[in-house]
């Protein structure tokens, strides 16, 4: 069983109230119950971890190295701007999927830099709360087919 981190940051403990139009009706709580019951389906023990801090998601990801097999980041806010946070990701050298509920790319100009983007396996953009379950997929896969290899 491979163990995998779902790490939320800024705002996203709002989720289902904050903004519905642009993150839907979906809460934190109802996302990381999703996560961990599709995690047993795919042989994944998923714990997870939210926080409006930048310090608070590098700590985590620092703690990631050697405990977990896989992060899936969304980082929110931070994605735009936390050269910290993609700092943290290759220093850790634990693969992460980077994760986002709504297409940033269909977004404001500033949100479509994603400073994650270049220290993630990869991105799932603008699938609601569906984009945690395909984040897991891919991590399954990424860690099958590395063990494999």
């Amino acid at each position: 069983m491979h163990n995998i981190l779902v790490l939320n940051g800024p705002n996203l403990n709002l989720l289902g109230t904050r903004q519905p139009e642009v993150y839907g009706h979906t809460t934190l709580k109802i996302i990381e119950d999703l996560c961990v019951s599709h995690g047993e389906t795919r042989g994944l023990a998923v714990s997870h971890l939210q926080s409006n801090h930048e310090g608070a998601l590098i700590d985590a990801i620092h703690a990631a190295r050697g405990t977990q097999d896989g992060i899936v980041l969304n980082a929110g806010a931070y994605t735009h701007t936390s050269v910290a946070l993609m700092d943290a990701i290759s220093s850790a050298q634990v693969p992460v999927v980077e994760v986002h509920l709504s297409n940033i790319h269909a977004r404001e100009e500033f949100r479509h830099k994603s400073y994650i983007a270049p220290v993630a396996i990869g991105q799932i953009i603008g699938f609601g709360a569906q984009g945690y379950v395909l984040a897991l997929d891919a991590l399954a896969a990424h860690l099958t087919e590395r063990s494999a290899g």
